[in-house]
């Protein structure tokens, strides 16, 4: 309810239209401020007239005005410039650190706010906005959707920057971290990032050149060359070349391998097991692919598809995993999975990248790449088709992607744009009389 006690000041839609203080002078809006979805005040730089004198600073909003000394406001310096204290019910006085005692104001959101604000959060369809997409202006949802793409890019830039930490700023080693943790295609992406962070570039660098070192390195590294992880049965020639190769390596470097048990295989599709992603991303790196500056100097989709594009070792043309025989199947990244790879890896680096060198152009760079690839088919975008909105690209089903997981999912409507179009009077035309 606090949520829209913010939406309705934001936008003035409240009762009584003359407000008043909880002492009866006569206050006057001319700015409500800027509202803060972080910690501190709820809205910045508000510029209200009381009584004919001037305030400019903070707003903090509360359903109860004792809400200010139950959240600690009355210690936190952080509070020290809120003006004003705009409450649903005034129960009790209000004070800043330094003591100085705070102005108050009751209010209450329109009641078709309230109905509009009640059926939304009620509607058990998705979207819950479905009545008024078809009459989203074109260039509103664009805007919207731009505004998404660059949001979700924010959100990937913060898994990254932990990465840097982590790696202390090698961006080599953070590009090959975030594409393992890609290979792992959700099922395994966990598991995938953690091997990679097993990985320690000048250990297998020195064995770049043998593939079959590369590769005994990897998959020995994901615990799938130990006796536990393969059947007696099931340990064929490859299996024992590798396994040998690796405790080689595990002597020389002192490697300590991963769990076995952190891959998952069910409701898996054979092309994405571990084995033969293994196998791809050690054929990448022994081809020199894995390099940062290759990614920074790709340009067309096409460079960047050359760039990923991987097949797994010969061995796995005939095999899914160890000493168990398949049909002959060229193991290579499909356009599908390379498009994948690009949303979730290429562009979110090169977003990050120009981001942290204050490089807009690289940044640019990213949504251009994303308008170039086809968009992503899955419920979420399925979906927002059958109510009027088609994604035309990548860069828009990331949108819908992160609309759907940002607020969709967590009833953040009241900042969402469809949903403030939704709250307006006027969409309830758009209703049905017996809804």
């Amino acid at each position: 309810m606090e949520k829209l006690l913010h939406y309705a000041w934001l936008h003035r839609r409240f009762l009584p239209l003359l407000p008043k203080t909880t002492r009866g002078e006569d206050i006057e809006i001319i700015d409500p401020g800027l509202w803060n979805h972080n910690a501190g005040p709820d809205f910045f730089n508000a510029k209200i007239k009381v009584g004919g004198t001037m305030w400019v600073g903070n707003v903090e909003i509360h359903i109860l005005s004792s809400d200010w000394t139950r959240h600690r406001h009355h210690e936190d310096a952080a509070y020290d410039n809120v003006i004003l204290h705009v409450v649903q019910k005034a129960d009790a006085e209000a004070y800043t650190l330094s003591g100085r005692q705070l102005m108050q104001m009751e209010m209450e959101p329109e009641p078709l706010l309230r109905e509009n604000y009640a059926a939304l959060l009620a509607e058990a369809a998705y979207p819950p906005c479905y009545r008024i997409i078809p009459d989203v202006p074109k260039i509103m949802a664009h805007a919207w959707m731009t505004a998404l793409t660059a949001e979700r890019l924010e959100a990937k830039t913060e898994r990254i920057k932990k990465y840097l930490q982590r790696t202390q700023g090698d961006w080599e080693r953070t590009f090959f971290i975030a594409l393992a943790r890609n290979f792992g295609f959700n099922v395994n992406s966990e598991a995938f990032e953690q091997w990679a962070f097993s990985i320690e570039p000048s250990q297998v660098g020195k064995h770049r050149d043998n593939l079959q070192q590369v590769e005994a390195y990897f998959m020995g590294q994901a615990g799938l060359l130990t006796d536990e992880a393969v059947a007696p049965t099931d340990r064929d020639d490859y299996f024992i070349r590798l396994q040998k190769e690796y405790r080689f390596l595990q002597n020389k470097f002192s490697l300590v391998p991963m769990q076995e048990n952190m891959w998952r295989y069910m409701r898996l599709r054979p092309h994405n097991f571990p084995t033969v992603r293994l196998s791809q991303l050690a054929n990448l790196y022994h081809k020199g692919h894995l390099n940062f500056s290759l990614l920074l100097e790709a340009q067309s989709l096409g460079d960047f598809h050359a760039l990923l594009s991987a097949q797994a070792t010969p061995y796995w043309c005939t095999h899914f995993r160890f000493g168990r025989e398949s049909k002959t199947q060229q193991k290579q990244l499909r356009q599908n999975s390379l498009d994948l790879l690009c949303i979730n890896t290429a562009a979110p680096l090169l977003f990050a990248y120009g981001q942290l060198h204050n490089k807009s152009e690289i940044c640019d760079r990213a949504f251009n790449l994303l308008e170039t690839i086809k968009s992503e088919q899955n419920y979420i975008t399925r979906t927002w088709k059958s109510v009027g909105l088609e994604a035309e690209h990548a860069a828009d089903s990331q949108a819908l992607i992160h609309l759907k997981t940002r607020y969709c999912d967590r009833k953040d409507c009241l900042r969402c744009r469809f949903g403030n179009l939704y709250l307006k009077p006027k969409h309830q035309s758009n209703q049905p009389a017996n809804d």
